[in-house]
């Protein structure tokens, strides 16, 4: 929605996905850290069984980060002073944000809020999971309601997509993005 308004978009997730590819450094690491039982028969990191791993133990999810993180948000800031040579704003998609403590990186923060059931059900939906992998990587994060205390504005998106489009717009215009 976001780039369709020719905003550019930093998205953490996928740097995320690109840093722990083989022959990066974070890949590297990570092996050395977790063993080569979490690689899949490519040699490629097997995201379900590392999830299965971090998501249950705070200390592994903490080495994972303390490897990934960094990385991450290495390339999300060349990324973004690239786009700001072209653009007067980029909006940076971090979905640990408030857990990885960048609120520094961002002028504003935004919140797309969603009930824990409907978060539940995107969830298992979107990643193909069971109930119970989905609760323990819900349970790792910072609760929703709780976020809600600490963004400049929050979308409801329990809603249709055109009521999620109108709020966004109605927010960018506020803060003259638009």
């Amino acid at each position: 929605m976001i780039q369709s308004l020719d905003i550019p978009v930093v998205d953490a997730d996928q740097i995320a996905r690109q840093v722990v590819l083989p022959g990066e450094k974070a890949y590297e690491d990570i092996v050395a850290a977790f063993g080569e039982e979490i690689l899949d028969e490519n040699r490629t990191l097997d995201r379900k069984k590392l999830g299965a791993i971090i998501f249950n133990d705070e200390e592994k999810r903490k080495t994972l980060n303390g490897i990934v993180h960094p990385a991450v948000r290495k390339e999300m800031m060349a990324q973004k002073d690239e786009h700001l040579k072209h653009h007067k704003d980029v909006v940076l998609d971090i979905p640990l944000l408030f857990e990885s403590k960048l609120t520094h990186l961002v002028d504003k923060t935004l919140l797309v809020f969603v009930s824990s059931d409907t978060q539940l059900q995107r969830l298992v939906e979107r990643d193909q999971s069971t109930v119970e992998e989905a609760r323990s990587r819900i349970g790792s994060q910072i609760p929703l309601d709780d976020k809600r205390q600490w963004a400049d504005e929050i979308i409801d998106n329990n809603g249709t997509i055109e009521e999620s489009r109108e709020q966004l717009l109605h927010i960018f215009s506020k803060w003259a993005i638009l």
